[in-house]
């Protein structure tokens, strides 16, 4: 990689030249919406793509023919146009995951959420401002299990003139954790949801879409990084994998954690981090050992107990300039797949660079709590389509209802007053109360049905929230990796066990600010938030079998009475059911 301040010099004079030749043809905000300081457009078509991969050739889905998609490089307060053009088989949305979507909660990209899907040869335009935001986010398709190949990062950098709070990099590397199927994702999919059962594991891990020497016939199928002795290294890790959580961590160096979700952090120095689904980390590395070929490993980090997983590591190299391409690397040391104590500490220790102003008074306290479910089977054809234990059907839940997704975008359904798509009676508090950590309701899984509907939960503009989730075990428990979409929250609480408001143990000094996290197995946390940002706002667990299972909620936050409190109308290109 090029030093880095000539790869941005290079990238701000060829956005200047495109987006100056472009800002004529595009639509322009309402006058309500936040302006960008400068804009930023990119073109996105949706295609089938043709790769080979662990001795098998198949077409995948894709942005632009490439896997992984491209990066949106931006600055902070920047505009972001992207126009999405579907060239494939597939119904497609696309999210922006961790962008706050400041009263532009259209743009979203949920399906069936904020928009309905874009069907084939048809486009949309998404328009986005980085509303007091920089970091390392990314983007993903939302629909279906997509996600498995369409995504990429979106790097947003500080506003010029403003330094990072901590020493500037030598270089910077993307890192994205993902997951691969020889078969057709969208097979895969269909395959699961028909028998009422588990998921099959990946076939391999991938490291920027490379699964690495572990795995058939990918001995030169690896990324590399090559680094000068003595330099510090900024990598950017996101985790898009598709049903599992991931260890990450490189032989014989530390890492420092700097950046969470998109925020600055007190440095925390570890031997390796996880991350869930949906999860970024920015990490320093300094190359500071011995010249050599040293691995990059990732490896699952599985908490839920009785599944299978795929346990082989996918490895990348941190190799040094003077070592040769065929010396052996060392090897990463990776905790065991079930270590949740290797979790727990580095969460423990997360906090905000800076005191920040967490909402001390609040006005709903709500309850969550969050699993897996055994559905009593009715098929005629048990054998074949009830899978699970006890021969069931699985789902999953919070508050023991698992959420269906309209035919219609309930956005849409809400701001139309269009009736009968959803109902506004979500639980703040569970149905039933039991010991949700070591017990079921009854024993499972004789009654661990879940209620089905489409209910959400409806917020007054301005309502400061604390929201409990807490880890089930009527299934299994099992670490759950929540994402809230519009919002960045507050981990104000974190423990393991029933949550317990007498002995529960807040910080609301210095809490780190998230948009994803990991709830931990069998354990709880807190979260707080302003619900200032209107609009219908998907929150679920960034497991793909567990979203398809239900694990999701809406909440709709009402507009306020200024007029930058109003969500705008919509969009004219918005897609169709």
């Amino acid at each position: 990689m090029t030093n880095l301040v000539t790869t941005l010099f290079i990238y701000f004079c060829l956005n200047f030249l495109l987006y100056s030749n472009y800002s004529n043809n595009v639509k322009g905000f309402t006058s309500q919406w936040p302006r960008g300081r400068s804009t930023k457009f990119y073109d996105f078509k949706v295609q089938t793509t043709r790769i080979t991969k662990l001795c098998n050739t198949k077409d995948i889905p894709t942005i632009n023919g490439m896997y992984p998609g491209p990066v949106v490089y931006a600055q902070e307060d920047d505009k972001i146009i992207v126009r999405v053009t579907n060239e494939s088989p597939y119904n497609i949305t696309i999210h922006w995951h961790g962008i706050r979507q400041r009263l532009s909660c259209w743009y979203d990209g949920p399906s069936y959420i904020t928009q309905c899907p874009l069907q084939t040869g048809q486009n949309f335009t998404y328009e986005f401002t980085l509303v007091e935001q920089k970091g390392t986010f990314f983007w993903h398709a939302h629909f279906s299990w997509l996600r498995a190949t369409v995504y990429g990062a979106v790097v947003v950098y500080p506003k010029k003139g403003v330094p990072y709070p901590f020493k500037f990099p030598y270089e910077e590397h993307i890192i994205i954790l993902g997951e691969y199927w020889m078969k057709d994702i969208m097979q895969v999919e269909q395959a699961v949801l028909a028998s009422g059962g588990a998921p099959p594991p990946a076939d391999a891990f991938t490291i920027n879409g490379h699964p690495g020497p572990n795995y058939n016939c990918s001995a030169n199928d690896f990324y590399k990084i090559d680094v000068v002795p003595g330099n510090t290294y900024l990598l950017r890790i996101i985790n898009a994998a598709l049903n599992q959580e991931h260890f990450f961590a490189i032989a014989n160096h530390k890492l420092i954690i700097i950046e969470v979700d998109a925020e600055y952090t007190k440095p925390l120095t570890t031997d390796r981090v996880m991350l869930g689904p949906g999860q970024t980390l920015n990490v320093l590395v300094t190359a500071d050992q011995p010249i050599a070929r040293y691995s990059m490993a990732m490896g699952p980090y599985q908490s839920a107990r009785n599944v299978s997983f795929q346990n082989i590591s996918s490895i990348a190299y941190f190799q040094y300039y003077g070592a040769r391409a065929n010396d052996l690397s060392l090897p990463a040391a990776l905790p065991r797949f079930d270590d949740n104590l290797a979790v727990k500490t580095v969460m423990d220790r997360l906090r905000s660079l800076n005191p920040v102003a967490v909402p001390k008074e609040i006005d709903k306290n709500l309850f969550l709590t969050i699993g897996l479910n055994v559905q009593t089977c009715r098929s005629k054809n048990p054998q074949k389509d009830c899978q699970a234990k006890g021969g069931g059907v699985m789902a999953a839940s919070m508050n023991n209802i698992s959420f269906i997704k309209p035919n219609i975008s309930i956005l849409e359904a809400y701001y139309k007053n269009i009736n009968g798509y959803f109902t506004q009676d979500f639980p703040g508090v569970p149905l039933k109360f039991y010991d949700f950590v070591n017990g079921a309701p009854n024993n499972a899984p004789n009654d661990t049905n879940s209620l089905n509907g489409t209910r959400t939960y409806v917020l007054d503009y301005g309502t400061r929230v604390q929201l409990i989730l807490q880890d089930t075990g009527t299934v299994t428990t099992e670490n759950h990796p929540i994402h809230l979409h519009g919002y960045s929250f507050y981990v104000v609480g974190y423990g393991t066990g029933n949550y317990d408001p007498e002995t529960a143990n807040f910080n609301l000094v210095d809490p780190p600010y998230m948009n994803t996290i990991g709830v931990p197995v069998g354990g709880w946390a807190a979260i707080r938030f302003v619900a200032d940002n209107p609009g219908a706002w998907f929150m679920h667990c960034h497991l793909e079998i567990h979203l398809s299972w239900g694990l999701s909620v809406v909440f709709i936050v009402k507009n306020g009475e200024g007029p930058l409190q109003r969500l705008p109308h919509p969009p004219a290109d918005l897609p169709r059911c």
